[in-house]
């Protein structure tokens, strides 16, 4: 499934009102092999309660396909794209025109501010997944499921129907947000149905259908390209197809938002970044929204190799997926703000942020971004944050940023006095003498109980087993 989708802006219909279902499109319209199309019993519910359904669709071949099948099954049927600057996307107004020959209206919702502000919240709680998995996916579906539905309830529909296959996470995502935001808003997942996974085995047979009812589909040649991707413009996420074989290398990718590192220039390239209160409100001297920087960052970072990771995530569902993933503005956004606040917070407070980062990721991850237990842990990123002021410089060097310089940093709390290994005006190293005697009465306690081993813990273990 792949979708767009940002900010409160009004959503736009580039399709004029549906064309009138073309009469070679009849109540008894022949599948794939010239028969009769069975009957999906979830189908009829629709069309039998009256229900709109509000179709996510990217202009592919399953939305395509999903749409003309709910047409002919007599549901009333609108669809939605989200435009979240999905920079794989050349023009988001062809979604609609790819879809007018399945007779259906396509409104697209932007949604670029949104998914926007989204990615500064994730970068101001660290909120990487297994492996530095920026999100793209997890944030770009609370702000899609929130966007669309939206936009649908305007347009009188009362179910939301998605893309996604019934192995991966996305069916989670969508689901649980929907029905956090509205209980009473209707899921319908097209390919959890039972009739249309028997029509619709694969892709063959959904041409097939299409070229049944003269609607064309170009696929875009997979010679060099063997894998699968969803993007927005806070990342790229690649995967299935070669990239399930722990033996293919993850530099079969054909990098989309910048180049692999060692094709970056032979030069250092410097950038520096103002961030206010854990947020990035200038790059290089300029003032700018977070749409603005999450783009500027985006090609920095890419053009220097920034970004490209592999990891084995831990699917929602119990089961491990293998990822390449690029995120260069968002690792080199958040690579800077991290050197504030290791400058602004306190080791208790360190210990805290980590704390409340991990469990933020993992309920984003988990499509739980409406949950209370996430939005008080944000609340407390956000206060841990309001002292985290300062200019940033970095030096990017083929795939690495390098810190260069920290400055106008007003509550850092490190003191070079202090930590100097010279001697200086600040902590006299005589007074530390104090503070090891107390602690030391812990020390020669847990001696005396017996309570310390020395040994080599894996050793021991060996002796052991």
């Amino acid at each position: 499934l792949k979708v767009t989708c940002p900010g409160a802006a009004p959503a736009i219909s580039l399709a004029s009102a549906p064309p009138p279902l073309p009469a070679r499109f009849a109540a008894m319209a022949p599948g794939t092999n010239g028969q009769a199309l069975a009957e999906s019993a979830i189908l009829k519910s629709y069309k039998d309660s009256g229900d709109v359904v509000g179709i996510c669709v990217s202009g592919g071949l399953d939305s395509k396909t999903v749409a003309l099948r709910m047409r002919l099954a007599g549901v009333k049927v609108k669809c939605f794209t989200a435009d979240i600057g999905q920079p794989d996307e050349v023009d988001i107004s062809d979604i609609p025109k790819k879809m007018a020959p399945c007779g259906v209206e396509t409104i697209v919702v932007d949604l670029k501010d949104e998914i926007a502000e989204g990615a500064f919240e994730t970068i101001a709680c660290q909120a990487s997944y297994d492996g530095g998995y920026w999100q793209s996916t997890g944030v770009g579906r609370y702000v899609t499921a929130r966007g669309l539905l939206r936009e649908m309830k305007k347009h009188g529909c009362t179910v939301l129907s998605h893309g996604a296959t019934g192995r991966g996470n996305d069916q989670v995502r969508f689901e649980r947000y929907v029905n956090v935001m509205d209980p009473n808003f209707k899921v319908y997942a097209p390919w959890r149905d039972a009739t249309l996974l028997d029509e619709f085995p694969g892709r063959s047979q959904m041409m097939a259908f299409l070229e049944k009812h003269n609607i064309g589909h170009q696929i875009v040649s997979q010679a060099k390209k063997r894998y699968s991707t969803d993007a927005n413009i806070l990342g790229l996420s690649n995967e299935a197809e070669d990239l399930e074989s722990m033996e293919t290398p993850m530099t079969i990718v054909n990098p989309v938002m910048g180049v692999w590192p060692k094709d970056a220039p032979d030069r250092q390239e410097e950038v520096t970044f103002r961030f206010e209160h854990g947020r990035c409100v200038a790059m290089n001297g300029k003032a700018m929204n977070p749409l603005a920087v999450l783009n500027e960052a985006n090609k920095i970072a890419g053009r220097n190799g920034i970004g490209i990771s592999q990891a084995l995530e831990n699917r929602i569902l119990g089961t491990k997926s293998r990822g390449v993933y690029e995120a260069p503005g968002m690792e080199l956004l958040a690579k800077a703000l991290e050197c504030v606040y290791q400058a602004v917070l306190d080791r208790r407070s360190t210990a805290l942020f980590h704390s409340l980062s991990r469990h933020i990721a993992d309920q984003i991850y988990d499509g739980r971004y409406f949950d209370p237990s996430t939005r008080v842990a944000i609340n407390a990123i956000w206060e841990l944050a309001q002292p985290a002021n300062g200019t940033v410089k970095l030096g990017l060097y083929k795939g690495h940023a390098h810190f260069l310089a920290l400055t106008e940093c007003p509550h850092s709390i490190y003191f070079e006095a202090d930590s100097s290994m010279e001697a200086s005006e600040g902590l006299n190293p005589v007074s530390s003498q104090g503070f090891l005697e107390v602690s030391s009465v812990e020390a020669k306690a847990m001696a005396k109980a017996g309570l310390i081993d020395s040994d080599s813990v894996w050793t021991k273990r060996r002796k052991v087993a």
